[in-house]
């Protein structure tokens, strides 16, 4: 095809390389019925052909290359260059002819609408909406042609090239086609949204509307007239003073008048037809199968569609098999790992809850389900149980207030108050559940009221070296798909085999410190009893993360023994880590402890829920950054000294609180005082024994995956990642229809897209966001409020951190995050003040904070890019906020 004109009727979906996004959705629109004005688009042969009579753009693009999107000083300078050089071009005959006849067969005598349509251009993952030029009521052809090499030349502008380096496109590959449209004189247009465009709630139809043209509504002129349609009935109107309004004027172009008085305050679209352009964007939206932003005209009665693009700004929909009503919260928020996850680690949480299915073996998942490459949990079952409800909401509350707050928020709604859940299906989850729960019950309550708290620890250590051993042997031993298999079969077991034996010490810790708290609160108040037990609290035995912490320390104090160590750290590679370390002083004791540290945590690291990410074992120099930071801000052995100093101050306050009871009262304070301080610290255990069994299943897909590289099955090792354990299975057993690298490489491509989408705390099957809200506090002016999770005030220089192994934290210095896991643990002791976008009272950071002594705010959202990196700030833990000195 190489025709430089295209009339709508001859352009559908599959026209997009030549006409570009707004194009070839105005022909699709066209051959589908819908009522479209009329015209025709000047095709990408015809940029392409003009823009190879230029002797200069091939430079030009060359140096667009060397920009990068937020070179913005230098993309205005070179943008303005090739923008008057385009215009300076003459426009070759033959292009002038051929729209010189499509704009006598549309009609000399009408106004048109010149837009601009890249081929990158409203596509399902990008929409480029406003990037080029549009012209409005171009009348005549010498104006149609001024405007069309104008639409040429916008390719160009600022916000185009810097739209293209952001995600990824190469300029030299996105095409511009011209649209040209008849233009409607309409009394009344807007944009229309098939689903919110705030809220993210499908199949509520939102309008905007404004009087004359919609110019004035997309360019802010005035506040549009909002109207909600949902299931054919307008659940709100809000009704704007619009004072002006856009109109063609009779020569060409545009003209702004001033409104009457009474018709600015009017309601610009009538009711019925709200309710009739509704029902149409509906029908739009089935016939792309995807949500639309529509831009549409009133004229004469007629209702028009002036464009349609999908929106891109939706966050995806967890596929359900009924169309009741969910509630979905965030795993990645309660986890505090919020990155995309790629299939295989997806397909791993979702065999966790296998022992509550039907049929252990069928694919479908009712409670972990995806969506944006995330995690979430359906919890609309449990809150609907009353009594699980309230634990729950508690619970959450704890792990992400925001998240809690929304929850909370949600259940009020009408559509969750109208569901019910069937009795058949809670005796089946209870038939399920009752086995676990009752010996766990009475294993919480024998530890709290009988066992003795200090023999936990080595019950536990016992009991998970057991299920990490029973687990190697039935997967390291077996092979192929047998393998694959029996991960699936350890996953499916390790909640009721593992980690419901596991947190039986932590719950029973839990309860004596909730009984603890409310003896003291009445005895000493309020603000004396959160102070003795933040000393309880601190250096507590037996937490496998500070013991990590403290075990890190150790290593950095022998590379500080050696300077050659040190300075080889700082710029160690992966693939040479270990060859070049051997060959300086010192390298080889250092390496012996490294050993020693990675076989009992090598299995751990950053964001390590996700089975994907390279662990220690598997690049130690994400262990660098700590290690070099623990030297520059701690003396030799202070870890140790600050952890000692921790279990004096808890002991002081174990002596004080007693001091404060009588004789018989001392005695069951004794008890939970030795409760709380034996079994609190083992908060972590249940997160470690799934960690110790991804570190199994790791190396076993690895040796997999390496097998598949061997055969010429994959590219790379790494491939195995974009396979659920299902499909890994199939491409074992010789079943895996279609072609692997095809099918991994769009997986990728997709993934891609996910990576840039922000997952919500909380939200519904409807696709309504619920974002929640932090408590009120006392914060000064300007401050950033949080939640407050250890108390104390500091001040220090903010050094903002996105991924520990960019981590270089100095004396005095706060550490800023987007959250924080047990892989971040070592930079707690170097750091003087937490804060972090997510989090809770009982989420990781909060906790260590607490034992380290350190204030800590979490739930700042966009802490990270709010607080620049190396200003001063006040960290109030206490209150809960942050002062940007």
């Amino acid at each position: 095809m190489e025709k430089y004109v295209l009339q709508f009727q001859a352009i559908d979906k599959s026209s997009l390389f030549y006409v570009g996004g707004k194009g070839a959705n105005l022909g699709e629109m066209t051959k589908a019925g819908f009522p479209v004005p009329k015209g025709f688009c000047v095709t990408t042969w015809a940029y392409r052909s003009f823009i190879e009579t230029s002797q200069e753009m091939a430079a030009l693009f060359q140096q667009l290359d060397s920009l990068g999107y937020d070179s913005l000083e230098q993309i205005s300078k070179l943008g303005q260059q090739i923008r008057g050089h385009l215009n300076s071009l003459l426009m070759l005959d033959k292009i002038q002819i051929e729209i010189m006849q499509a704009w006598e067969i549309t009609g000399k005598d009408k106004g048109y609408a010149v837009r601009s349509s890249a081929t990158a251009e409203d596509l399902p993952t990008a929409s480029f909406a406003g990037q080029q030029d549009t012209y409005l009521n171009v009348c005549g052809l010498e104006q149609l042609l001024k405007a069309v090499q104008n639409c040429w030349a916008s390719l160009f502008t600022d916000r185009a090239i810097s739209y293209r380096a952001k995600n990824g496109f190469d300029h030299r590959s996105v095409y511009l086609s011209v649209v040209v449209q008849e233009m409607v004189l309409p009394e009344v247009s807007g944009i229309m949204f098939t689903a919110d465009p705030v809220t993210g709630r499908r199949k509520t139809v939102s309008i905007d509307a404004s009087f004359g043209l919609g110019e004035a509504l997309v360019s802010g002129l005035v506040t549009a007239d909002l109207y909600q349609v949902r299931f054919g009935k307008i659940t709100q109107k809000r009704i704007s003073s619009k004072k002006v309004a856009i109109y063609s004027a009779p020569e060409g172009g545009t003209v702004t008048q001033e409104l009457p008085l009474e018709k600015q305050e009017a309601q610009a679209l009538p009711d019925e037809q709200i309710l009739n352009l509704a029902a149409l964007g509906q029908k739009v939206e089935a016939h792309y199968g995807s949500e639309q932003d529509i831009e549409w005209a009133l004229a004469d009665g007629q209702l028009y569609i002036l464009q349609s693009r999908p929106i891109t700004s939706l966050y995806p929909l967890p596929k359900v098999s009924e169309d009741k009503f969910h509630v979905y919260i965030s795993v990645g928020h309660i986890q505090m790992m919020t990155d995309v996850l790629k299939p295989l680690a997806i397909s791993l949480f979702q065999n966790l809850l296998d022992f509550l299915k039907k049929e252990p073996m069928i694919s479908e998942n009712y409670f972990i389900c995806k969506a944006g490459g995330r995690v979430f949990a359906d919890v609309t079952g449990p809150l609907l149980l009353k009594p699980v409800r309230k634990r729950l909401l508690r619970v959450m509350k704890g792990m992400d207030e925001i998240l809690g707050s929304a929850l909370a928020e949600v259940i009020q709604r009408e559509d969750f108050r109208n569901l019910s859940l069937p009795r058949a299906e809670v005796r089946r989850t209870v038939r399920k559940l009752v086995p676990i729960i009752i010996p766990v019950f009475l294993k919480v309550i024998d530890n709290l009221l009988f066992a003795d708290p200090s023999k936990a620890k080595d019950k536990l250590a016992m009991l998970m070296e057991k299920a990490v051993q029973d687990s190697k042997e039935k997967i390291l031993w077996a092979a192929g798909a047998e393998r694959i298999r029996q991960i699936q079969k350890s996953t499916g077991n390790i909640v009721p085999d593992v980690i419901s034996k596991v947190p039986v010490y932590w719950i029973a810790g839990l309860l004596a410190a909730g009984s603890l708290e409310k003896k003291l609160k009445r005895q000493v108040g309020e603000k004396r009893s959160a102070y003795l037990l933040s000393q309880l609290n601190k250096s507590l035995p037996g937490n496998v993360t500070t013991e990590l912490g403290l075990k890190l320390g150790d290593l950095a104090d022998t590379a500080r023994k050696y300077p050659k160590v040190i300075d080889y750290l700082a710029r160690a590679r992966r693939e040479t880590f270990y060859e070049e370390l051997s060959e300086i002083r010192g390298g080889a004791e250092f390496k012996r402890e490294l050993d020693q540290f990675l076989e009992e945590y090598g299995m751990r690291c950053t964001g390590e829920i996700d089975i994907t990410k390279p662990r220690w074992y598997e690049d130690p120099t994400q262990l660098v950054s700590p290690i070099l930071s623990h030297i520059r801000t701690s003396a030799p052995g202070g870890h140790r000294e600050k952890f000692r100093q921790g279990e004096i101050e808890a002991e002081h306050a174990a002596k004080e609180i007693l001091a404060q009871f009588g004789f018989w009262e001392k005695i069951r304070l004794s008890r939970l005082l030795k409760l709380y301080r034996n079994l609190m610290g083992m908060r972590e255990h249940h997160k470690f024994a799934v960690i110790l069994h991804l570190g199994i299943y790791k190396r076993a897909i690895m040796e997999e995956a390496q097998s598949f590289v061997q055969r010429g099955i994959f590219r790379s090792e790494e491939d195995v990642f974009y396979l659920t354990l299902e499909e890994i299975i199939a491409l074992e057993e010789g079943r895996f229809a279609g072609n692997v690298e095809e099918y991994i490489a769009g997986i990728k491509k997709r993934y891609e897209q996910y990576e840039k989408l922000t997952p919500p705390r909380v939200m519904t099957s409807e696709g309504e966001i619920i974002t929640g809200k932090l408590r009120d506090i006392q914060a000064p002016e300007g401050a950033l409020v949080g939640l407050p999770v250890s108390a104390g005030i500091v001040e220090g220089i903010a050094r903002v951190v996105v991924k520990l192994e960019d981590a270089k934290l100095n004396p005095g210095e706060i550490l800023v995050a987007p959250y924080t896991d047990p892989g971040w643990t070592p930079l707690f002791t170097s750091a003087i003040g937490l804060i972090t976008e997510i989090g809770g009272m009982m989420t990781h950071g909060s906790v260590v904070a607490r034992e380290y002594g350190i204030p800590a705010v979490v739930g700042i959202d966009k802490a990270t890019e709010i607080i620049k990196d190396g200003v001063r700030v006040r960290v109030n833990g206490t209150e809960g906020y942050v002062q940007i000195l």
